[in-house]
């Protein structure tokens, strides 16, 4: 099975408050989506040197992720979702294949072991995968609430909270755990749609005082996780240079004066 979406999505970051407020509101415009409240476990796939969020988070013009999706902890016979995530001029596009995580645990080792009906996406998949050399690179799960417009199944709304992330038991059946990302207190409120804000919504986020932000979880866990280490080792080797060498010239100075 193969699924396809395209649309734009904003994202806004909201505190308690506003939570609460909007979701008061929300009753009347829109309903829980087949999903409702559920925990989204990812397992996101990148180089050894992770090329693929590094392009991503310098906000280019074009970029993509790859990553395994279930919606709660799956066991080996469980549904899961391998995805190709594009986003070309502010537009976002998802290309899908559905199979039990025992049969991706296979597709590892060998490309030919899943037949997809959507050939296009499936050789896209091997692709990726072959040309990257990808391999499990963060595991990212969150509690989601999702809802679409009563009267236009277009338009999508989602909350996004208790943010995990993890650089290690990069598997999807080993539980939600990890380091909190975004923060107690705060939501990731994203809207997907085809079209314009409905007005309805937009009075809402005025109401509210709501505006846009930017949270990309991956991209804050790898920050989190791989840059800023990086970065403070190299601030270290190199502060560990300068003081040597700063001793070494202090003692040639003494030397010169005896």
């Amino acid at each position: 099975m193969a699924e396809i979406f395209r649309r734009v999505e904003k994202k806004y970051i909201v505190n308690e408050l506003q939570y609460h407020r909007i979701k008061e509101k929300l009753s009347k415009y829109m309903n829980e989506d087949k999903y409702g409240k559920s925990t989204i476990c990812n397992i996101y796939f990148d180089t050894d040197d992770y090329e693929l969020i590094s392009h991503s988070i310098t906000k280019p013009y074009f970029k993509e992720k790859i990553r395994l999706r279930s919606y709660n902890i799956p066991n080996k016979d469980s549904k899961v979702f391998l995805e190709i995530k594009r986003k070309y001029d502010g537009v976002v596009g998802k290309r899908r294949i559905e199979m039990k995580l025992s049969d991706f645990e296979q597709y590892l080792q060998d490309k030919n072991s899943i037949k997809s009906n959507n050939k296009q996406i499936k050789s896209e998949l091997d692709y990726y995968f072959k040309i990257y050399n990808l391999k499990p690179a963060m595991y990212i799960s969150y509690s989601r609430e999702a809802y679409y417009e009563k009267d236009n199944s277009d338009f999508r709304l989602t909350f996004d909270s208790n943010v995990l992330a993890r650089d290690f038991d990069l598997k999807l059946d080993k539980g939600v755990y990890g380091k909190d990302v975004l923060g107690s207190g705060k939501y990731i409120m994203e809207v997907k749609t085809l079209g314009a804000l409905p007005m309805w919504f937009v009075d809402i986020l005025n109401e509210t005082n709501v505006t846009p932000g930017s949270f990309s979880k991956y991209g804050t866990a790898y920050t989190e996780f791989i840059l800023k280490p990086a970065i403070e080792r190299r601030e270290a080797i190199l502060n560990s240079f300068i003081f040597d060498s700063k001793t070494k010239n202090n003692y040639a100075l003494k030397q010169c004066a005896v």
